[in-house]
This record gives structure tokens, C-alpha cells and sequence, in this order.
């Protein structure tokens, strides 16, 4: 089996596709979707972010989320 890429317009390439000798059994397509607003509503605020992610947040009490702390050893390191 041999692989080809078909590039140009989408005449061109059903073209190309005709005239390929032996059996086509697939094609891959890329479509361009068109632009449409989002489904999702743009959060206002930084806040509103963070209350989306809440309920897959941990929350622990004795942890140093310091840049010092995450990027320095630990003893037993």
C-alpha cells in the first residue's frame, strides 16, 4: 500500500483521486470549520475562572507553593 498526499482545491484533488491508479479505500479530509461564537461563555473576571475549576481543586493546609518551595529540595530528596 502506498500513501499519497493530495493537496490543492478541492476540484484538484478529486481529480488527482480519479486518476490514482488501483483502489481507493479511504480518504482523509481536513474541513475547515466556520468561525462561530463559542459555546462556552467567556468568564468576566479571574475569579469566575477559578470558581469553575473549584470542584476538581484540592485544598491542603501545610503545603509551601512558593517558587523557593517547589524549585528547592526537600530533605530526603
Amino acid at each position: 500500500m502506498t500513501v499519497r498526499v493530495l493537496t490543492g482545491s478541492k476540484e484538484e484533488i478529486a481529480k488527482k483521486v480519479v486518476n490514482l491508479p488501483g483502489e481507493v479505500r479511504e480518504v482523509i479530509a481536513f474541513v475547515e470549520e466556520p468561525q462561530t461564537e463559542s459555546k462556552q461563555p467567556v468568564p468576566e473576571t479571574v475569579d469566575d475562572i477559578f470558581k469553575e475549576m473549584e470542584p476538581y481543586m484540592v485544598d491542603v493546609d501545610d503545603v509551601d507553593d512558593s517558587r523557593e518551595g517547589i524549585y528547592s529540595r526537600k530533605p530526603g530528596e
